[in-house]
């Protein structure tokens, strides 16, 4: 029998070919689309190789360190206050595992324990922690640590210790102390550190460094794989910058503006010193001030000392009276009726007392601060003579200090008024630092110097990459007219009258210039109260050979204390400088060279300290002195407080009612405990009692004399 095969309908048939056809279509589109997939490095617009790295690789930014900020001595000023988190590492999977146990523990309770007490307690926690069958662990309470107690640790080179950055920040060493001039740095939204104000924003690129990273394979923890290879490039340290200032003027300054205005009793304050030899800044102090670590008391972010536009008043006579002699117009014994004179426009100049002191001669009448002979010298100067010698000064200009927000001053001189008001101080605008740059000239025989405030910059490779040094701007008047003023400017202080003398101190003899400016109304004309003025010194030092130039301004000043302001903190600088006349004066600031007292015992240590004069601040209970501060071969004024920390555990509260702000942030400091500052000047009280033992987790709260009941 003949055997058929079965056939589907033609329709049916049609319907499996055409099936079969679009099966085979789908699977030789997949076929050619993994061929191009594995034979191409991108798809889709996709880097495949990027894409495959990327969800197996870590890169991590490793944070360039801000660099520090010194004194001239190489005392630190702003350094980084990181806070960190310790991780320990103890899988076996990974090579750098904690591999000794006690060890390890033992090595970082020695930085960790605050004392031998407990340190027992510490590395029983940490053995604790370390022996367990974890990936990793924190270290509980023993493991939140400073930047110092950080790099300690590091130092260390222990197996296992990796650190989570939990915060970072800046610390200022002193507090309030130079706020103006080294400023602040705060972190932003992505952990950079960023100089916002003084050095820390004028410098902020060579302070910051330059960021690096890590980059490598990691495992399904996020872990970096013991196989894998490291690439990345290390992060560059940011530069050191080492000021001019010097801490021990400017510590004196400090202190003279604190107790200034402790009272409340002025706008604003400010002290300046500098070197008129080689035009470096040692000292500049202002009040208000604020402290960099909080932020707390800034009311503006404009440094007095390069920022201010004041008429400068009577302190300008000694620059008018220098362009009539080097305009040889002037003859000092050339006689002129003194009180008040009529311009032509009808306006009337008065001396400060109106009645003046009759006929005197023109020397005279600079060292009575005579108006009426400044307008008689401006007006035979005429505007454009005038104008021309202030700006040879500098007047006008700005320094080129290397700091931010510096003004030009305003010497704008058309009338006759103004010119007249021009030759006392009034109705033109200039900075401190400008005054301090033209009274240079003093120090070098006409020459004026450029004034600076950066000593050095040294990179992380311990480069010197810019290194100050004196710079000559030109020399602007004669030797004559100098000493001519230089004798004009003594007679000021020593022959002129009886209360000037109130400005002499008793170590080195001084020539400067009173001044006394109107301050300017907001509504047009000035104030008229009885304390609407900016009452300022302005002079040099020592008056046979001048070395320094120093400035002092005060506005809206209610005391009666400026004599002895002046008088008390350039005797004090003197002799830190060491240009006093009188080497065996022995009053109460003669200097002190202190010596090395660490690791001597503690009651000899008292007993010769007590035989030089000084006060020393013993910090524990302990037979050895471990610290000190000031440190060796610091040179301090008698009567000055030494701090020396001992090896004793058990630390009582002193009276520090009096101290002043730097004195107490010292001590703190010192004895490790936390604090909190509130108002400003000397010490009124703390929460912790005299006499009582520290507890170094509580918050040490200092009222100063301003803060209480604000």
């Amino acid at each position: 029998m003949k055997k058929t095969r079965a056939r589907f309908p033609k329709k049916i048939r049609l319907n499996l070919k055409l099936t079969m056809l679009v099966i085979g279509f789908f699977f030789s589109a997949i076929i050619i689309k993994l061929s191009y997939v594995v034979l191409s490095t991108e798809v889709d617009g996709i880097n495949l190789t990027e894409f495959a790295n990327n969800r197996n690789t870590k890169k991590e930014t490793l944070y360039a360190s801000r660099g520090i900020i010194y004194d001239v001595d190489g005392k630190p000023l702003a350094k980084n206050a990181n806070s960190y988190k310790i991780i320990a590492i103890l899988s076996p999977t990974r090579e750098d595992n904690v591999k000794d146990i006690d060890h390890t523990a033992t090595s970082l309770c020695d930085v960790l324990a605050k004392s031998e007490e407990s340190k027992e307690k510490c590395q029983n926690s940490l053995k604790g922690l370390l022996n367990q069958d974890l990936y990793q662990v924190e270290l509980g309470t023993w493991g939140y640590v400073t930047e110092d107690e950080r790099q300690a640790i590091l130092a260390l080179d222990l197996d296992g210790i990796e650190f989570v950055t939990l915060a970072k920040k800046r610390q200022y060493i002193n507090s309030s102390w130079a706020s103006y001039i080294l400023g602040y740095a705060r972190s932003n939204e992505s952990g950079q550190i960023i100089g916002e104000m003084g050095i820390e924003s004028y410098f902020d690129e060579e302070l910051k460094g330059k960021d690096g990273y890590v980059e490598y394979q990691k495992d399904a923890y996020g872990f970096k794989m013991p196989t894998s290879d490291t690439y990345g490039e290390d992060a560059v340290p940011g530069s050191d910058i080492y000021l001019t200032i010097n801490t021990d003027v400017q510590n004196i300054l400090e202190n003279t503006i604190n107790n200034f205005t402790k009272d409340k009793n002025s706008e604003w304050s400010m002290f300046a010193v500098m070197n008129a030899k080689t035009g470096e800044i040692i000292g500049s102090a202002t009040s208000p001030n604020f402290n960099p670590n909080t932020l707390e008391g800034i009311t503006s972010y404009v440094n007095p000392l390069v920022g201010y536009q004041i008429e400068p008043g009577s302190t300008m006579k000694i620059f008018s009276w220098l362009a009539a002699l080097e305009n040889n117009i002037y003859n000092g014994e050339d006689k002129f009726l003194s009180g008040t004179v009529s311009l032509s426009d009808g306006t009337r100049i008065k001396d400060f007392n109106n009645a003046g002191w009759g006929e005197i001669s023109y020397d005279t009448g600079f060292k009575y601060s005579s108006n009426v002979a400044a307008t008689a010298l401006g007006l035979k100067l005429g505007v454009s003579k005038l104008t021309d010698f202030y700006e040879s000064l500098g007047f006008g200009f700005k320094t080129g200090i290397t700091l931010p927000g510096e003004a030009t001053g305003v010497i704008d001189i058309n009338y006759e008024s103004e010119l007249a008001n021009a030759s006392f101080g009034q109705g033109i605008l200039v900075t401190p630092l400008q005054l301090m740059q033209a009274m240079t000239i003093f120090a070098n025989k006409g020459t004026m110097i450029e004034p600076y405030i950066i000593s050095k910059i040294v990179d992380s490779n311990k480069n010197v990459t810019m290194n100050s040094e004196r710079k000559e701007i030109g020399k602007v008047v004669s030797e004559e007219s100098v000493q001519k003023m230089l004798d004009l400017m003594y007679g000021v202080v020593y022959e002129g009258f009886d209360y000037n003398k109130a400005y002499a101190p008793s170590n080195v003899s001084i020539a400067g210039k009173t001044g006394t400016a109107q301050i300017a109304s907001s509504t047009g004309g000035y104030l008229t109260g009885t304390y609407d003025y900016i009452k300022s010194f302005l002079g040099v030092f020592p008056y046979e050979n001048p070395e320094y130039v120093f400035y002092f301004a005060t506005k809206k000043y209610t005391g009666n204390n400026i004599y002895s302001t002046i008088s008390n903190t350039i005797k004090d600088v003197a002799n830190i400088v060491n240009v006093v006349q009188d080497k065996n004066d022995v009053d109460s600031s003669k200097i002190v060279y202190l010596g090395q007292e660490i690791s001597k015992e503690v009651a000899l240590v008292l007993e010769e300290l007590k035989k030089k004069g000084l006060a020393p601040i013993v910090i524990g209970n302990g037979k050895y002195v471990t610290n000190q501060y000031p440190l060796q071969n610091t040179k301090v004024v008698v009567g000055s407080k030494v701090f020396l920390k001992t090896n004793g555990n058990e630390i009582k509260m002193p009276d520090v009612k009096n101290w002043s702000t730097n004195e107490i942030i010292r001590f703190a400091d010192l004895v490790g405990v936390s604090y909190r500052l509130n108002g400003y000047g000397k010490v009124l009280k703390t929460n912790i009692e005299p006499n009582t033992v520290i507890d170094k987790t509580q918050v040490l709260e200092i009222t100063l004399e301003n803060g209480e009941g604000e």
